[in-house]
């Protein structure tokens, strides 16, 4: 399996080999040759010797499989920029690579504009390979694994409620990336037609629909000056934080499955109140007749709302600049993320209605005790060991910042840059405050915080379990 991925990530280094030569680029081709020439000879070895293994895969193999797919990913991607001397340090490079293939988006460059074509393009791809689930990727363009897939979708994709739209998981991952795919097409049409050319719009496509964050410019969006391209990135980054279950619905005119998602409902509700909340509290009000400005302040307070809570990470200024009321609002809408079934991080929408249904209920049962109040989701009655594993998974997810924010704490970092570093690391979203804020960057972050940041990010990615369970006695008892 692990082979067989490898092969697949030789494949996709050709195409900066490709934008190399448009480019004019061809000095760095031999980087790209030398790293696919590592992945296909791992990835041979891989198939080569794991020919006659079991097919069948369970759970611990599913953990495995996906979590050293995202560490091999990872090291191999990371090859071309340290090889080309664009990121010469190791820690820097695979920091560099896991933040794209996490779609954190978390930088530890200061130059951004002076990287050849190719690099960029390559930052770029890591976002989108890893937007999707480089699993639910495998699983749709190779269906080979027949029964296995269940739980290797499983084990990379862990929601509160499982939706199955298709008889086989290969099927439904296929229905994903088609979505995925058809959308990342979409944006890239509308941000050209917005004013950008066609290298940055195709770049900033694939950073936005994985809710990635790397951008072609140091100053991400707002290098561009256009109010055109910050609502197309804003559509398109609320697009890619809706369940693209939905989307596959609306294909097949189903609306009232549509109408009738809770997820939906709130994840619009939020994101539009936070986006007033914090108009509001940054609108001047000393100049309200100034349409241009007030029409600006909405614009940006939409723009960061949607980047947060879909764990974007894009930034149209230095929101840094803004009081504290605004970066409490933004913290808390990092950790709450999107939809399930989306590629946003953070806990999810989701969870976190259950969550407050459950609660709300609870204080209803203290007046009327005897009372049966069932916690429903999207018109499904939420079973008692559902409940407890979504407590669990919340309670996890908070605990785990709370302890690495005092890590980093220790390693030299002031609390606003510990806090906010790993809420961003742990949700996948690339901004932070302090000096890890949008006119910033993760260049001089302790090297022992940036491999404690690297491995939070897979944590988040891969949404805690599969990663973890490796570091327990149990897992490895026969």
């Amino acid at each position: 399996m692990l082979g067989g991925l490898l092969l697949i990530e030789a494949i996709l280094l050709l195409t900066p080999i490709v934008v190399a030569l448009i480019y004019g680029e061809g000095e760095m081709i031999r980087f790209y040759l030398i790293t696919i020439g590592v992945a296909l000879i791992l990835g041979g070895a891989g198939v080569f010797v794991g020919r006659d293994a079991d097919a069948d895969i369970g759970k611990r193999d599913g953990a495995i499989i996906v979590t050293a797919t995202w560490l091999l990913y990872t090291l191999v991607g990371s090859l071309p920029f340290a090889l080309s001397g664009c990121i010469p340090n190791f820690t820097d490079a695979f920091f560099e690579s896991l933040s794209g293939f996490t779609t954190t988006g978390n930088t530890i460059l200061d130059n951004i504009e002076s990287l050849p074509f190719n690099i960029l393009f390559w930052r770029s791809m890591t976002h989108w390979i890893g937007g999707l689930g480089i699993i639910v990727i495998f699983l749709a363009i190779l269906p080979m694994i027949g029964g296995g897939g269940f739980q290797l979708f499983n084990a990379e994709t862990t929601t509160p409620l499982k939706e199955k739209i298709a008889p086989k998981m290969n099927e439904m991952a296929k229905i994903l990336f088609f979505v995925y795919l058809t959308i990342t097409i979409l944006c890239g049409f509308s941000l050209f037609a917005a004013g950008m050319n066609v290298f940055d719009s195709i770049n900033h496509a694939l950073s936005i629909v994985s809710t990635g964050g790397f951008s072609t410019k140091q100053t991400s969006i707002a290098y561009f000056q256009s109010p055109a391209i910050e609502y197309v990135t804003i559509l398109f980054m609320f697009f890619s934080g809706v369940n693209f279950i939905l989307f596959y619905f609306l294909i097949k005119l189903q609306f009232l499955k549509i109408k009738r998602n809770d997820e939906l409902k709130y994840y619009v509700i939020v994101l539009l109140v936070s986006a007033v909340i914090i108009f509001l509290s940054h609108l001047d009000y000393s100049n309200t007749k100034d349409f241009k400005g007030v029409e600006q302040s909405f614009r940006s307070s939409l723009f960061i709302v949607t980047s947060c809570i879909t764990s974007t990470g894009l930034a149209t200024e230095d929101y840094t600049l803004w009081n504290s009321f605004t970066w409490v609002v933004m913290l808390v809408l990092m950790i709450s993320g999107a939809s399930t079934y989306s590629t946003s991080g953070g806990i999810k929408i989701a969870r976190l209605v259950i969550l407050s249904k459950f609660c709300y209920y609870e204080f209803k049962k203290l007046v009327h005790p005897n009372a049966i109040l069932p916690v429903k989701f999207n018109g499904q009655m939420i079973k008692d060991d559902v409940m407890m594993r979504i407590l669990a998974y919340s309670m996890i997810y908070i605990f785990i910042i709370v302890v690495g924010s005092f890590f980093l704490s220790l390693t030299g970092l002031g609390f606003q840059e510990s806090l906010s570093g790993m809420i961003s690391c742990m949700s996948d979203v690339g901004l932070g405050l302090g000096q890890l804020g949008p006119s910033h960057s993760f260049a001089d972050v302790p090297v022992l915080s940036k491999w404690f940041l690297a491995f939070v990010m897979i944590v988040g990615r891969l949404e805690i379990y599969s990663v973890l369970l490796l570091f327990t006695p149990v897992f490895w008892r026969k």
